[in-house]
């Protein structure tokens, strides 16, 4: 009956007119943030200054919508990748490098990076980040106003030509294991070789008197410019789970080498905690709990979100918009949750699935609609905080969100995909807030 519905939406709204709408290209796929260092020393120091493998980039040259910074990319990062990070944008816009248009972005709202290796030269190149005027995506976007053209933080990050793209994490407990948890944690390895290549990957997970709780090397084979995931099973007893009233993270140490070198060294903070719902009812830990909920602007600093959990809030509900770099680990270390919310807000075309009303229900976004529903996963799906993911707001319905909850299904995450303004339409997992 549902695949029939959807079939019936899909050709209601063949006839909807045209929208000015250009899917994204040159962009990598959505990660958490990854950072490279070319030794353990500055790698479990997670400095965020420059280092051999990251330049910052802050000195931008603003012109119109046009932010432009000249960058070198110097000899030792030959025969390897170089990537461009960009946090945020005040619209969609186009990357250039030496005035060549290679990448658009039409979802600027969160981080996204895109490979200039066949692009950029060795020595001193020109970026220019291009945000559109118009914006192409304003009807997803109604929260804004007139914003001025801006960027946010930015910088350039060489990794090996096979290295570490991603890394996620799932906690399950067994019925006959009491008082500890198992730990599944994968590290998404990617090559961009032209022929088969091999490398050893290292890791070391810890706990946080720096005690050994797994630890072990495995190598990977890949074929052209393809990609895989290495996965290893730790043991994590109840001590050492995440909670609001125990937020303890542990760390993830990895190191890659290829052909006896080592090439980049890189520190994660992880929390595990295992999530379950039933009838809408959230355990953590194997223990229900009661999501006291305030919706927030996504650039929250520290101060407030203390200042909110005093006050006996211990769920965030974001609002949409980029969000705060220091959000999502700042709840991880606060003991706050947090309800991601992906960055479509249509509300400004009204609630009419008729041909030129909300966009929620015309063919032609589909893309629009995946991309930000997979970016606002992706970029927040590691933090132990995140207990459930808000697919829109204010957005109508119609066949974009059903395929949206369809396709973020697909990822296999046992926490709530929400769609509050769904209506009692089955494209919303039942979570209660209060």
């Amino acid at each position: 009956m549902r695949r029939i519905f959807l079939i019936i939406a899909l050709f209601s709204g063949r006839a909807l007119h045209a929208q000015e709408y250009t899917p994204s290209y040159g962009r990598e796929l959505p990660r958490g943030e990854v950072l490279a260092y070319p030794t353990p020393g500055e790698a479990a120091a997670a400095k965020n200054g420059d280092n051999r493998y990251l330049t910052q980039l802050a000195e931008w040259t603003q012109q119109g919508n046009g932010f432009t910074i000249d960058f070198t990319v110097p000899f030792a990062w030959a025969n390897r990748q170089v990537l461009f990070h960009l946090d945020r944008a005040s619209a969609d816009y186009e990357v250039r490098i030496n005035g060549r248009t290679v990448a658009y972005n039409s979802d600027g709202n969160l981080p996204a990076e895109f490979n200039l290796t066949r692009y950029a030269k060795e020595g001193r190149n020109t970026l220019e980040v291009v945000v559109s005027e118009p914006s192409q995506v304003a009807r997803l976007e109604s929260w804004k106003s007139a914003d001025k053209p801006a960027i946010g933080r930015a910088w350039l990050l060489s990794q090996p030509t096979l290295h570490v793209r991603d890394v996620f994490t799932k906690t399950w407990r067994s019925n006959d294991e009491a008082q500890v948890a198992t730990a599944e944690v994968g590290l998404v390895v990617k090559s961009e070789a032209l022929n088969p290549r091999t490398s050893r990957v290292y890791y070391e997970l810890l706990n946080p008197a720096g005690g050994i709780i797994a630890v072990g090397h495995k190598d990977i084979t890949l074929d052209m410019r393809r990609e895989d995931t290495l996965r290893f099973l730790a043991r994590i007893p109840d001590s050492l789970l995440w909670s609001p009233d125990r937020p303890t993270r542990l760390d993830l140490r990895v190191k890659t080498q290829h052909e006896g070198r080592y090439l980049e060294y890189m520190n994660f903070p992880l929390g595990f905690r295992t999530l379950e719902t039933n009838n809408g009812r959230l355990a953590v830990n194997g223990i229900p709990v009661t999501l006291r909920v305030r919706e927030v602007p996504p650039q929250l600093d520290g101060n407030e979100i203390a200042a909110l959990r005093a006050q006996g809030y211990n769920t965030l509900k974001l609002l949409p918009g980029p969000v705060s770099p220091t959000l999502y680990d700042t709840c991880d270390t606060m003991g706050m949750y947090v309800i991601p919310q992906a960055p479509i807000d249509t509300r400004s075309s009204g609630d009419s699935r008729r041909v030129g009303g909300n966009p929620s229900n015309a063919p032609e976004w589909l893309g629009a609609y995946i991309e930000r529903t997979e970016d606002s996963y992706h970029t927040s799906k590691r933090h132990p905080s995140v207990i459930a993911f808000a697919l829109a707001t204010q957005s109508a319905n119609g066949i974009n969100l059903y395929e949206s909850y369809l396709n973020m299904k697909k990822f296999g995450d046992s926490r709530p995909f929400i769609y509050p303004d769904a209506a009692g339409e089955w494209n919303s997992d039942k979570l209660e807030l209060e």
